[in-house]
């Protein structure tokens, strides 16, 4: 099977069993609706004060949300053995790789691409003027996919381990804090009058090292999981 044709075919399967399981894929939705929405009731209905902490309360309750699904990103196929089967299949590393790119593409359309349909709400919620509110969507847009990566990553390091969501969370939040800075800097610089393009091309780098490099260390890690 060609690496593309692997990539679609395993992304189709897992977003039709995301569509069996409604319930489970909107979690990340609604844990990041509610917590964000928290703030401003307990800090106040103060504008300024809201537009200061709206980017970094936003960026922090999406990061969160995106971890809260993947440690079920390779779990289903490890209970079943399809997942030994996939790294034991005659496609090469390629076509594993190409597997893995595409479980991750599903996670983040599932997770991820919801967290940005719904921050104009959050935006309004926070004050946020149009231009900051379009800053924030691009941000989430650029940085939630290497977000979605670098949890794949962690689920393949902890397969199998009874704590393995705790230790998800220890292993990749250290590594999303470049994401989280110029992910909130964005949204900073645009509230505050000056120029974005740093921080958006530093986001865009980081998410084209992500796909150059993470789907492979997340074969590597699955195998020494499995071994």
């Amino acid at each position: 099977m060609a690496t593309g044709s692997c990539l679609w075919a395993v992304a189709r399967r897992d977003l039709r069993l995301a569509g069996r399981r409604r319930i489970e894929a909107l979690l990340p939705l609604g844990f990041f609706i509610v917590a964000a929405g928290l703030f401003p009731i307990g800090v106040g209905p103060e504008p300024q004060t809201l537009r200061q902490i709206a980017p970094g309360v936003v960026w922090v309750c999406a990061l969160l949300a995106a971890m809260l699904s993947v440690t079920q990103m390779f779990a289903g196929d490890h209970a079943d053995g399809s997942l030994e089967q996939m790294l034991l299949a005659p496609g090469g590393l390629p076509a594993l790789v190409a597997a893995v790119a595409g479980k991750v593409l599903a996670h983040w359309l599932t997770a991820g691409v919801p967290l940005v349909l719904a921050a104009p709400l959050l935006g309004l919620l926070f004050d946020l003027p149009a231009d900051g509110t379009a800053m924030l969507v691009a941000t989430l847009a650029l940085g939630t996919p290497t977000l979605s990566l670098l949890g794949a990553v962690g689920a393949a390091l902890t397969l199998g381990l009874r704590s393995g969501a705790a230790l998800v969370f220890l292993l990749v939040l250290p590594l999303t804090v470049p994401v989280l800075i110029f992910g909130t800097g964005a949204v900073g610089a645009v509230l505050g009058g000056q120029s974005a393009q740093a921080h958006c091309s530093l986001l865009g780098a980081l998410l084209i090292a992500a796909l150059l490099g993470l789907p492979l260390a997340t074969v590597a890690a699955l195998r020494i999981s499995l071994d």
